[in-house]
């Protein structure tokens, strides 16, 4: 099906790109050949760091005719394999294409190659006293990746996610032509969407070269709230309350005490409460500080009606700092607490959360295996870690294949979905194809086969 890659091929990449730009196979790092998680490995048989979109249309033009398979990266922060090379051929590396192209403060948006790391943009907009709100809590992934799997975050509850922040985007076809889906307008109209299909479809249809995005104007408030509770089933049963009290918080952060002493142990700093066995933190923003302080004062309120221990209020910029950096190194705590783990992204109805979580504690127990978690309250989208602590490759196998199975049939049985952020890529097609169906998976595969219709561009990825 694809032609194997050899010498004539890689003389050709370095007739058009320069040499200290191209690595062959023995030559790559080994980072190149695993995501974050490095439960799937293959090499690429070369790495090309590009910087320009001509140099990606020459090789996908050189990849199409000769039919050899292509895998787009960015920072390689993905969970589930998608940007890893699993039939070889030509990796694209676009971290050199890193650069801001244009700051439009008339119509509030940005154009930016996809090199570009969501904390940089974000530090960029800030300083214009303009605000990027999707907010993942992988700062160095790109925004390439961040579009390619319509990243969401922590803010979603309030702002949305990626998707809803992309004007346009500038794309590289699989047989090289360059095409602009999309424009720089509030309102569209035009014929069938084609820049939210290359949304969320994680380097399989195109590939993304520039992006213009929507900004907002920067809140000049902001409040985070912790709040204590004696159980998860009083934290979890908070939130409808909260949704429900017309408050708008921007964020609602669900955490449990385990997930909160991992990350004090992996950063070396206390929280500032870790005793109880659940926490909601939430953050509200706007430009009217009467207006925050009514409505954290009314959450904090209604919180404490519904059990819990206390509110503390989190108001200067370093107690924010050092609460939200706790929060966003719980991936990499829980990740330092065992030896290996394999991650499940579901999203289910907010009314069911609890009993969710509830469902993996007792998964936990039934298989002898530890399941932390922790997760966007305020939408849904729970974040949970089957974790190795040091058994047998061959049982933690067998025991990760059957609380997958199950995690994923309840939050079919929920009315959920497979991921609510990190994407399928390779890891999860399985249990994609299980939860839509055959004939939702064949529209997927037309899709797929009339943008690339050799099927090179970044093949075995979610619905193949």
């Amino acid at each position: 099906m694809y032609k194997s890659f050899d010498n004539f091929d890689l003389a050709y990449i370095k007739s058009i790109i320069d040499n200290e730009r191209v690595y062959e196979k023995g030559h790559i790092s080994s980072d190149f050949s695993h995501d974050e998680l490095a439960t799937l490995v293959k090499y690429p048989d070369v790495l090309i760091k590009v910087k320009n979109a001509e140099e990606i249309s020459a090789i996908m033009k050189y990849a199409y005719e000769k039919s050899i398979p292509v895998t787009v990266r960015g920072s390689g922060t993905g969970l589930v394999g998608g940007a890893v090379p699993v039939e070889g051929g030509i990796m694209i590396n676009t971290s050199l294409m890193n650069q801001i192209l244009e700051l439009d403060d008339k119509n509030f948006t940005i154009t930016v190659e996809p090199g570009v790391l969501l904390m940089d943009l974000a530090a960029y907009v800030e300083e214009n006293d303009l605000f990027y709100p999707p907010d993942p809590g992988e700062k160095s992934a790109t925004i390439g990746g961040n579009i390619s799997t319509n990243a969401g975050g922590m803010r979603a509850v309030k702002y949305g996610v990626t998707r809803d922040y992309v004007r346009s985007l500038k794309v590289v076809m699989p047989n090289g032509d360059i095409e602009t889906f999309g424009s720089n307008v509030v309102k569209n109209s035009s014929g069938y969407s084609l820049k939210d299909l290359i949304i969320g479809s994680e380097g399989t249809l195109a590939i993304i070269v520039e992006a213009t995005l929507k900004l907002l104007p920067l809140p000049s408030e902001s409040i985070s709230l912790l709040v204590p509770f004696e159980t998860m089933q009083q934290a979890l049963d908070a939130i409808p309350e909260i949704l429900r009290s017309k408050t708008n918080p921007t964020a609602i952060e669900y955490m449990s005490k385990e997930t909160i002493l991992n990350s004090e142990k992996f950063l070396g700093k206390k929280f500032p409460d870790s005793k109880h066995d659940a926490y909601l933190l939430l953050t509200f923003d706007g430009n009217d500080i009467n207006i925050i302080e009514n409505d954290y004062s009314k959450v904090a309120n209604l919180c404490l009606a519904q059990g819990a221990i206390d509110a503390y209020f989190i108001d200067t910029d370093e107690r924010k700092k050092s609460v939200w950096s706790a929060r966003g190194a719980f991936l990499e705590a829980i990740k330092a607490s065992t030896d290996k783990m394999d991650e499940c992204d579901v999203v289910v109805p907010k009314d069911l959360i609890a009993d969710y979580i509830k469902y993996t504690h007792k998964l936990s127990k039934q298989l002898g295996v530890r399941i932390p978690s922790f997760g966007h309250a305020g939408d849904g989208n729970l974040h949970i870690y089957v974790c190795k602590d040091g058994m047998p490759e061959e049982i933690w196998q067998q025991k990760l294949k059957t609380a997958f199975k199950k995690l994923y049939q309840k939050a079919q049985e929920m009315n959920g979905l497979v991921s609510g952020e990190h994407g399928i890529g390779y890891a999860k097609k399985q249990y994609l194809k299980e939860s839509l169906g055959e004939n939702q998976i064949k529209i997927m595969q037309q899709i797929k086969n009339v943008f690339d219709p050799k099927n090179i561009l970044n093949p075995g990825k979610i619905c193949q």
